[in-house]
Order: structure tokens, then C-alpha cells, then sequence
């Protein structure tokens, strides 16, 4: 199996596209198209998504972005369970991140990007340490925000993606760099939608 999803599907510009890639692209997009839509089903897409994400990652030397995978899963499963069982009348609806997330969230970011970082630098061979560990705090701290269904994730996930999107070029993953530009484009669509969504559940003050 292995084997096969690492053979070439076709070839762009003689860059090969292997099927990991291939199907990490389209169940990639299937996976945020539920989350814009609040589809709980974008918990499942997404945890094989990262799976064939892994395999991607581990055979491009993106270490830190291979070993997110496992914790993709982990935050999968949990944002499956907060979705249907988490909110106040069983599913979770649309809502802000509070001031003490983001000083949480903010203080542990930047100690892990740090650490990342040094280790990436300092134990492997990876060619671009520092942002390999950026988005890979990043794309956390945006996973978890969106199990919480936070409002914010969107911001996050936009930043990281204008860095992965040359990420991967560099790297001669295009395919996948493709997928990053589809996924901004659903980023600023979702944005949008928990926008309405959050407006329609707490209507906006009427001035006086």
C-alpha cells in the first residue's frame, strides 16, 4: 500500500505527483468544504486526509509537518466528540475566543515555535526549520481553536497558509501547494460563513 500511494500518479512539468499527494489534495478540499458548511462529517475526511499528508510530508524531509499528523488525528477525535457532545445543548455552535485563550494560546505558541525550531535545527536535516515550525504551531493552535468552533481558527489558518503555500514550493510539492492555495480560498469562505452564522445566533446590538 505504502508503495503505491508513494508511486508517481502523473507528472507536471516533470515534477512527479505521487498518489499520496494526489488524494491528500482531494480529500484536503472535501475536508475544509464540510468545516466551512459546520459539517461534523470534516472530522473524518480529515483524519485521512492527514494520514496521507503524513506520508507526503515524512518522504519531503518536513519532519515537523509529518509529526503534526499524529496530532492532527488526536485533535480529530476530539473535535469530533466537541462538535456533537460539547456545546451547552449538545452541539457546539459558533463563538469568539476569549482573552485568556489567546494569552494561553500566544505564550505556549511562541515557546514551541522556539523549540521547534532549535530542534529541527539541531537534530535533523530539515533545509527549512524556521517555517516548518511555524506552521506547524500554527496549524495546532488552529486545529484546536476550531474543535472549540472559534471564530478566530479562520484568521490562523490564513496566516498559515500564505507561509506554506511558498513552503511547499520551495520544497517542489505543487500539487500540495495547489491545494494550500484552494484551501485560503475556503479559509476566507469559511471566515465568512461563521461570520453569518455567529451574527444569526447573537444579533448585533440596536443603537439607541
Amino acid at each position: 500500500m505504502l508503495d503505491w500511494l508513494l508511486s508517481t500518479a502523473f507528472t507536471v512539468r516533470d515534477t512527479p505527483m505521487t498518489w499520496a499527494e494526489v488524494l491528500g489534495f482531494l480529500t484536503g478540499v472535501l475536508n475544509v468544504w464540510l468545516l466551512v458548511r459546520q459539517n461534523v462529517a470534516n472530522w473524518a475526511v480529515g483524519i485521512l486526509n492527514v494520514l496521507l499528508l503524513m506520508v507526503v510530508f515524512a518522504t519531503s524531509g518536513l519532519y515537523a509537518d509529518a509529526s503534526l499528523q499524529v496530532l492532527y488525528v488526536v485533535l480529530g477525535l476530539l473535535g469530533w466528540w466537541q462538535w456533537l457532545r460539547g456545546g451547552d445543548r449538545g452541539r457546539l455552535e459558533v463563538s469568539r475566543t476569549t482573552r485568556a485563550e489567546w494569552t494561553v494560546l500566544a505564550v505556549a505558541g511562541v515557546a514551541a515555535t522556539a523549540g521547534l525550531w532549535l530542534l529541527l535545527d539541531r537534530v535533523t536535516n530539515s533545509t527549512v526549520p524556521l517555517p516548518d515550525a511555524l506552521t506547524t504551531v500554527l496549524s495546532l493552535v488552529a486545529t484546536y481553536l476550531q474543535t472549540r468552533k472559534r471564530l478566530e481558527s479562520w484568521w490562523i489558518w490564513i496566516i498559515a497558509d500564505l507561509i506554506y503555500i511558498p513552503l511547499y514550493l520551495h520544497k517542489d510539492l505543487r500539487l500540495t501547494a495547489a491545494l494550500y492555495v484552494v484551501f485560503l480560498g475556503l479559509c476566507v469562505a469559511g471566515l465568512l460563513a461563521w461570520q453569518n452564522a455567529l451574527r444569526a445566533r447573537v444579533p448585533e446590538p440596536v443603537a439607541a
